[in-house]
């Protein structure tokens, strides 16, 4: 395993941009990279703070705007339609440099804020979620590119702590806020008053993104053709979120159908083999698929069942996805301290089983009603899983491109993870409104162990990230 480490390193350096190999003991934090650094990680800290307040207050949104059945379309619409954002971002990024694109993407996401804080009716929100989603996609590819191209690979899974260290501040302080808000002044600041948050943050890049032009690169097309197929793979999953409104057999008619379209659509903005677990960069993908869904598709649940079947606060139950959070970060932290002396892939096999631990622990509690109080301490498990799992399968991405095909490689991760979890979180919708007439946990119990059979098929997955030996 050790070898295959090394070779992704090697790899990945010789893909790094010259400026970033003339200084080969400066930190992330030295004069080359600190604004770059602190640019960025602002950007992370204010997507953070939005997403850990929305998924703590959304039951509470759903119930007042009377729609919950368009509860798990607020996130899996938001995530589907980000992969066009990323597919154009990772053109975009390749033709250009990630300079533009990152601008961009933040103006659509404070816009699709401004109108789900403004939103009448569910419809609405969603609605905004959309064009937030679709600019949140865009952000996250620039921001792989960036630091695909500015930092070497020694110095890639420190940025990747950095970016996880932004998740602290918001979730320390994040869902309880979001709960304390939503009970005083009403949810619709959550949205509104993290506008704010995203116009400091892109203040503070704005030194960054002066000392980094555009960079033209014309032999990269902009391959309309994978535009089209990422419209299609996220009008599949929209499909699948509105498909609770549908009657019991029309609703699994168009589970399968879309799951054919979104499997068809997916192919082209993937490598070769993603689909089929094909060892090296396929499996990279299809493990992130995997957890991302896994994850996401259990943790929208889990504020709901405490504040549904516990009877919890919105401020308490989002204590919940702070201690995952922190964990995720810790995970984070601890992978990139380590560094090279454990191998990418058993840094990935080892997230992968903790993940799996955290969210079957949560079907058990579901399951047998047990206290609250013993989920909080499980979902930390999961947090930290993700944490290890995902910075060392961004360095393996990393180490399996060249400079040509970051921008398609980094836009495939970032699908991956948006694919993953949309539909998961939209067939766990599905799961969740057909056992809702049987009541009790029984929904939420068998939502957990959908996520915990995505775990087991990643554990398997897993075993195939690194190259051949």
């Amino acid at each position: 395993m050790a070898s295959t480490h090394g070779s992704a390193e090697q790899h990945a350096s010789h893909t790094a941009t010259s400026p970033a190999d003339t200084a080969p003991d400066e930190g992330v934090l030295g004069r080359r990279y600190r604004w770059i650094t602190i640019g960025m990680s602002a950007l992370v800290l204010f997507v953070a703070f939005e997403a850990m307040a929305v998924t703590t207050v959304m039951p509470v949104i759903a119930r007042e705007l009377h729609g919950t059945s368009l509860y798990t379309l607020a996130f899996s619409g938001s995530t589907a339609i980000s992969v066009v954002g990323m597919v154009v971002a990772g053109s975009w990024c390749d033709r250009r440099g990630p300079s533009t694109p990152l601008v961009i993407s933040v103006v659509l996401f404070v816009a699709g804020l401004t109108i789900a804080g403004l939103a009448p009716n569910m419809l609405v929100l969603v609605a905004g979620r959309l064009v937030q989603g679709l600019g949140g996609g865009a952000l996250t590819v620039a921001l792989y590119v960036m630091v695909a191209r500015w930092y070497p690979s020694r110095l890639q899974p420190m940025v990747f702590v950095g970016f996880s260290t932004a998740w602290v501040i918001p979730s320390l302080v994040g869902p309880f806020l979001a709960g304390v808000v939503a009970q005083t002044v009403g949810w619709r600041w959550i949205f509104l008053g993290v506008i704010v948050v995203a116009l400091l943050g892109l203040l503070m890049i704005r030194r960054v993104l002066v000392g980094i032009p555009d960079e033209r690169n014309d032999d990269v097309a902009w391959q309309p053709s994978r535009i089209v197929w990422s419209v299609v793979a996220a009008s599949a999953v929209l499909i699948l979120g509105f498909a609770t409104e549908f009657g019991e057999l029309l609703r699994w008619i168009t589970l399968v159908v879309a799951a054919v379209v979104l499997a068809v659509a997916v192919r082209p903005l993937m490598p070769r083999g993603t689909l089929l677990a094909a060892r090296g960069l396929p499996s990279v993908l299809l493990t992130r698929i995997l957890i991302s869904g896994a994850e996401l598709a259990a943790e929208v649940y889990v504020p709901y069942l405490l504040i549904d079947r516990y009877g919890l606060s919105p401020a308490i139950a989002g204590l919940a996805l702070t201690g995952g959070a922190i964990a995720w970060s810790g995970g984070s932290w601890v992978q990139g301290k380590v560094g090279s002396r454990v191998s990418n892939a058993r840094w990935v096999a080892l997230g992968v089983l903790s993940i799996a631990v955290g969210v079957a622990g949560t079907t058990l509690i579901a399951a047998l009603g047990l206290s609250p109080w013993i989920l909080f301490g499980v979902w930390i498990f999961a947090g930290f899983g993700m944490g290890i799992a995902l910075p060392r399968l961004t360095v393996l991405m990393f180490g399996y491109s060249n400079r040509d095909d970051q921008g398609f490689n980094s836009s495939a991760q970032a699908i991956a993870d948006a694919v993953g979890a949309a539909s998961a979180v939209a067939v766990a919708g599905l799961v969740f409104t057909s056992l809702t007439a049987v009541g009790g946990t029984w929904p939420y119990t068998a939502v957990f162990a959908f996520g915990t059979v995505l775990t087991l098929l990643a554990l398997g997955t897993a075993t195939r990230v690194g190259r051949r030996r």
